[in-house]
């Protein structure tokens, strides 16, 4: 088989990417052909190296975009996406090819629709956020710092400044939403859809056609296993970017409360004024996944107080991959890795004296320790592996691959069937 996928970035900028791109190079060492479609450069040497094609188009994002005019107009619909990408597909057969898209909306735009669908390809897509059904990719209303529970599009939504930046630019994407909804027709147009956990599948069902058909594949996660953690635990970690959704300020502020040191690695929007407020907390600043690891082993636990739905937050995995147990938000899909009172707590979402109470508890080294071991133990009894995630991915190709190959038979037998000349018919039982 060949495995086109479909992505704005043809490097590691984050989980999306990472995700799609380790699904290339281990596709391609399971002997399939892939080609990796994508706008952004620059391309990760390492598929080149292992015999990937790699098309990219050289275009900016919005964060690296020096005419913000221009950018507004390729994120509402990029022509030259669209070209590229049908050309590309033109070379492919639907008998041995399957396109797999896992993002468009930083730079390819809803224009790979049409492209798509016009190639007669087999075709899915991943969740990795919810793009696909909200014009601002989250169920987030950043000004008001909540969850978001409006239908997307409706009266409410339209009339709702729920964009981190601005009004504008929430208008820009409802514009570029009606794109996708009315004329790339995505929703309709990827009737198999991938989703990373359970409460996401739970949120978007409602918003997408009847007829779609939901396929679970865990993101993989990459850490080498190792003994658990046999020091005493340290501090309190948070990991990641440093902003309001993210619960970054909720972390800091139950630490004062529990009178424990916050230790943040990443960095974000939030991180000067929380500094300023907060200046009992060490900004480590951004770690390479080595070095993430190292401070996870070491960590009296994780905490992630994100709260927003998130995906399937790789963060938490990988914590409890190195024995280190997680304090996690209720509202956010990391919350489905944590068995309460085993291997972590769930706190209530945005509450920070709700958190300062499970720092509190953890401070006990002999708890700490008894989440550590549990983390390691439950993590490893099922990990999240690269092959576990490729063998599930080959198991939803293949169905994916199957359903199209008999509706591309159905097709070519109601053409063989032509009705007979006039006058040959036999005719209607009470005519004869």
């Amino acid at each position: 088989m060949r495995v086109v996928l479909v992505l704005d970035h043809a490097h590691i900028n984050g989980g999306q990417a990472k995700v799609a791109l380790d699904s290339a190079l281990g596709l391609r060492s399971r002997g399939h052909a892939v080609t990796v479609f994508a706008a952004v450069g620059p391309v990760d040497p390492r598929l080149g190296a292992a015999g990937i094609r790699v098309v990219c188009l050289g275009q900016d994002d919005i964060a690296s975009t020096t005419n913000k005019l221009a950018f507004a107009t390729q994120a509402i619909w990029n022509r030259k996406a669209a070209a590229a990408l049908a050309r590309e597909l033109r070379h492919y057969d639907p008998a041995d090819t399957l396109v797999h898209v896992h993002a468009f909306a930083k730079s390819l735009s809803p224009s790979i629709g049409p492209a798509i669908r016009a190639s007669g390809l087999p075709c899915l897509y991943t969740m990795h956020e919810f793009f696909l059904v909200c014009p601002n990719g989250g169920f987030y209303d950043y000004p008001a710092k909540a969850i978001c529970h409006r239908t997307p599009m409706s009266l409410s939504c339209l009339g709702t400044n729920c964009d981190a930046r601005s009004y504008p630019r929430k208008l820009l994407r409802v514009v570029r939403h009606v794109g996708l909804d009315h004329v790339a027709r995505l929703p309709d147009l990827f009737r198999h859809v991938v989703t990373i956990s359970a409460l996401q599948e739970r949120v978007i069902a409602p918003l997408l056609p009847e007829t779609t058909v939901f396929h679970r594949v865990d993101n993989p996660i990459s850490v080498a296993k190792a003994p658990p953690r046999s020091g005493p635990p340290g501090d309190f970690l948070f990991v990641g970017r440093i902003s309001t959704e993210k619960g970054a300020p909720i972390f800091a502020e139950a630490a004062r409360r529990a009178g424990v040191r916050p230790v943040f690695v990443g960095d974000g929007p939030s991180a000067a004024e929380l500094k300023a407020h907060y200046p009992e907390s060490v900004m480590l600043g951004w770690k390479q996944a080595g070095e993430v690891q190292a401070l996870m082993r070491e960590a009296r636990a994780l905490v992630f107080p994100s709260i927003w739905y998130e995906g399937q937050p790789l963060t938490v995995y990988e914590a409890l991959a190195v024995g280190c147990p997680v304090v996690v938000s209720d509202a956010c899909a990391g919350r489905e890795a944590i068995e309460d009172g085993e291997n972590g707590f769930w706190f209530r979402s945005g509450d920070p004296a709700a958190l300062a109470a499970h720092l509190s508890r953890l401070t006990d080294d002999v708890l700490a320790d008894r989440l550590s071991r549990q983390a390691h133990e439950r993590y490893w009894s099922g990990p999240l592996s690269v092959d576990a995630h490729l063998d599930r991915l080959e198991q939803v190709y293949e169905r994916v691959a199957r359903e199209a190959a008999g509706q591309r038979h159905r097709i070519a037998a109601g053409a063989t069937r032509r009705p007979p000349p006039i006058g040959t018919e036999t005719p209607p039982r009470a005519l004869r």
